[in-house]
């Protein structure tokens, strides 16, 4: 018998051979948040941020087949250059919130560059929870590749 899961946790470092401001900088800027956020093949016609303490997020990611997968966030830690994140919630297709949870992003120089932790953790709320949390490790691991194509080379990766 399957288990199914209802909580998700998720810890990912990376290194970015550019400065901490230009990694912190397309982690809070909204046009360059939609460039890179999601899986792969996937777009962002809604990005906003209100890159403050208490500031609201609003992301509404588009996968290949047309489904949306809006998000509503508050932000609960902003330190220029050091860390990022954020309280969530991930709304089904009937606008009900399926997952909850908090992401948090540091930014340290490290050997000459940029160390990039990301943690996070989600917990299951609606019927579409499941597939949510279990592709949530390929979902952030391929938008952090997207993100090292745009900081690496800006005007390669399309939206």
């Amino acid at each position: 018998m399957k288990t199914i899961t209802k909580r998700r946790e998720l810890y990912i470092s990376r290194f970015y051979a550019v400065s901490r401001q230009q990694v912190f900088r397309a982690w809070t800027d909204p046009k360059q948040v939609a460039r890179w956020w999601g899986p792969k093949d996937f777009t962002n016609p809604v990005c906003e941020i209100e890159a403050r303490v208490g500031g609201r997020l609003r992301i509404v990611m588009r996968g290949p087949d047309g489904t949306e997968y809006p998000m509503l966030g508050t932000i609960i830690d902003l330190r220029a250059n050091e860390c990022f994140a954020f309280d969530y919630e991930a709304l089904d297709q009937s606008g009900k919130p399926a997952l909850q949870g908090r992401l948090s992003v540091s930014f340290a120089d490290e050997d000459g560059k940029t160390r990039l932790s990301l943690s996070t953790y989600a917990e299951g709320l609606g019927v579409d929870a499941v597939g949510m949390l279990e592709g949530m490790e390929a979902g952030w691991n391929q938008s952090l590749d997207r993100f090292a194509r745009l900081i690496n080379h800006p005007t390669q990766e399309k939206p």
